[in-house]
């Protein structure tokens, strides 16, 4: 009994196009299908790629890599304690970044007084 590998869908569907491309393109098929078989399938490649598929006798095999294997111990990760008056300095780090932000938008948006006379005067 020939142990046929299981696939996931991604690989089948894959496997199934790679075939139904081949047979689109007029390669010879690998299983004998009757011509009552054609006719009912319509002829279609991607049919016929299954009922290959499902035969077992694609010779499509799919390479499934595993990670590389490390041999020796574990190396051990410092862990960094941060105090209260780091989280502090950073803090004021971003107080100040806001800040410099905000006087950059003054600049880039100059408020004219004569604007703001306007303003107050159509109001009333």
């Amino acid at each position: 009994m020939i142990k046929q590998e299981i696939f996931t869908k991604y690989e089948k569907a894959r496997i199934l196009g790679a075939r139904a491309l081949q047979i689109a393109m007029n390669a010879p098929l690998l299983i004998k299908i009757e011509k009552e078989d054609l006719e009912r399938m319509k002829y279609d490649a991607l049919k016929i790629a299954e009922v290959e598929f499902e035969s077992g006798i694609l010779p499509i095999s799919v390479k499934r890599p595993f990670p590389k294997r490390k041999e020796g111990p574990l190396k051990r990760i410092a862990v960094k304690k941060i105090t209260d008056s780091q989280v502090e300095e950073k803090e004021a780090a971003e107080e100040e970044e806001i800040a410099r932000e905000g006087e950059i938008m003054e600049l880039a948006n100059p408020v004219d007084e004569s604007d703001e006379q306007e303003d107050e005067g159509g109001e009333e």
